[in-house]
């Protein structure tokens, strides 16, 4: 192929950490099965490469300039038939204010059509978790502790893992809606997040999008990621050749153990069947799920599955179920 495998990138899309998409979960509600939770991370707190704050170069949780958007696939064309829009406000005061809006088919794109469901939800920056209630509706934005874990440092250091969590002390600004199960669609759906930034002649760009855990970062390089990220699922099968070939450095796989690997990984959606109990992979993700380890094992080819890094215990057992942020903004 003509491109080279670049290792990992921690890059922000656009240079712009309130874009980059950390992690999606999607799970049952605790105690009401009738109903799901959907958790959109954004803005990680601090930078992997070169390691730092994200707040020097902005103190926003959400950009105002973007468009957040959950997709919903709710017949298994990979096409997205059901969308909920995130949009905020610029800060006033230190302050942003949020407008949720569901749209129906071809409607799921960037225009501005769709349903106002929510709108001036308060973002919050402390650690009070300001919810909003809306109907069915739940949502919640904001600053909160990250519930991601895992030894970056280990998997820079050539997979040597210590046990060091990265993300321990690392806050992320969450999208949280709790809905009831019969607006996802009817039994199993595919599901994914991407953002948008106004482009030229008022069109709208694509500039990050995705649903599985670390496969941009690890294995997508450089030279492809613009056009990974401007595609949508439905597109993903043209991109197996560029993820074996990264397997191919990662994990030492031959060409073609390497390309059936590749295509167990695409497209890039989450499934989720409410129905049953969360679990990642198979069936959605909750926000102990350890979806590092299994990726790693599939990275290096059984050579590192464990990375020594565990649940984080700051989690709420209501929503919006994750724990404060380390650091409160709402003073800073």
């Amino acid at each position: 192929m003509s491109h080279h495998y670049s290792g990992a990138d921690f890059g922000f899309p656009l240079g712009d950490a309130r874009l980059d998409f950390c992690d999606l979960y999607a799970f049952p509600k605790p105690g009401d099965t009738s109903r799901s939770v959907i958790v959109m991370d954004v803005h990680p707190s601090k930078a992997v490469d070169p390691e730092g704050a994200t707040s020097s170069t902005t103190s926003e949780p959400f950009s105002p300039q973007a468009i957040y958007e959950l997709r919903i696939d709710t017949d298994g064309d990979l096409v997205a038939d059901i969308g909920y829009r995130f949009r905020f406000l610029p800060s006033e005061a230190g302050k942003q204010s949020a407008t949720v809006t569901r749209v129906e088919g071809d409607a799921a794109g960037a225009d501005d059509g769709g349903q106002t469901i929510i709108e001036g939800a308060p973002v919050s920056t402390g650690a009070e978790a300001r919810v909003t209630q809306a109907g069915e509706y739940r949502f919640f934005a904001g600053w909160r502790s990250d519930p991601f874990f895992f030894d970056v440092g280990g998997a820079l250091n050539d997979f040597q893992f210590t046990g060091d969590d990265f993300f321990a002390d690392s806050d992320v600004c969450s999208i949280v809606l709790e809905l009831p199960n019969s607006e996802l669609g009817d039994g199993e759906v595919g599901l994914w997040h991407r953002a948008l930034v106004a482009g030229d002649d008022a069109n709208w760009a694509q500039v990050e999008r995705g649903a599985r855990t670390q496969v941009v970062v690890f294995l997508v390089p450089n030279e492809e990621k613009d056009a990974y990220i401007a595609a949508e699922p439905a597109d993903d099968a043209r991109f197996v050749d560029v993820l074996a070939h990264s397997l191919e450095h990662t994990g030492g796989y031959a060409p073609d153990e390497a390309k059936e690997v590749a295509g167990t990984l695409l497209p890039d959606i989450m499934r989720y069947d409410p129905t049953r109990p969360a679990a990642y992979p198979d069936n959605g993700r909750t926000l102990t799920d350890d979806v590092t380890d299994p990726f790693m094992a599939i990275l290096t080819n059984g050579k590192a599955s464990d990375d020594m890094v565990g649940p984080h215990d700051d989690l709420l057992s209501e929503f919006p179920y994750l724990g404060p942020p380390h650091e409160n903004r709402a003073e800073a």
